[in-house]
């Protein structure tokens, strides 16, 4: 059996709480810089609005999120069904509903706890730098870990 990791990716689904923030931001960045070669979605647990600071703090790093409409798991489900190899989970609530889909359909899930920006207290400045936080962090995983399933197969000099 070989390695989960060494498999090549073809589609990923970021999951979060509402698809607002933390998946809308996951999406947004692994299709400016993976868009090409890997199918990408996002969405949410719950129904929700879009989020102003997430556009933002995109808007930042050259990355136009504006146009995100959150969407929930079942709406996904009815647009285009949930064919993913790999369904990334980004809160306690979307890892149990990824798990919960792993019954229907054979994809990887993983877990990565990212931290809900919107309860961050404090000024307009200490707001958007959580928010930045997330996006960076995001941005690190995401490179790294969607770079290993490419084609180009997994990078040298990183750990697992």
């Amino acid at each position: 059996m070989d390695e989960p990791r060494s498999k090549r990716i073809h589609s990923v689904l970021f999951v979060c709480a509402m698809n607002a923030v933390r998946s809308a931001m996951a999406e947004a960045i692994a299709r400016h810089y993976f868009g090409k070669s890997i199918y990408v979605q996002s969405a949410g647990v719950r129904k929700s609005e879009a989020d102003g600071f997430t556009a933002s703090i995109l808007s930042e790093i050259g990355i136009d999120g504006s146009k995100h409409k959150p969407r929930t798991l079942e709406e996904l489900e009815e647009w285009e069904g949930l064919n993913f190899d790999l369904i990334i989970s980004l809160s306690p609530e979307a890892h149990h509903a990824a798990l919960e889909l792993t019954r229907t359909i054979a994809a990887e899930v993983e877990y990565w706890p990212t931290p809900d920006p919107t309860i961050t207290q404090g000024s307009r400045e200490q707001v958007l730098d959580a928010y930045r936080n997330i996006r960076d962090g995001l941005m690190y995983r995401i490179r790294l870990r969607l770079k290993q399933g490419s084609s180009k197969g997994p990078d040298h000099g990183e750990g697992a």
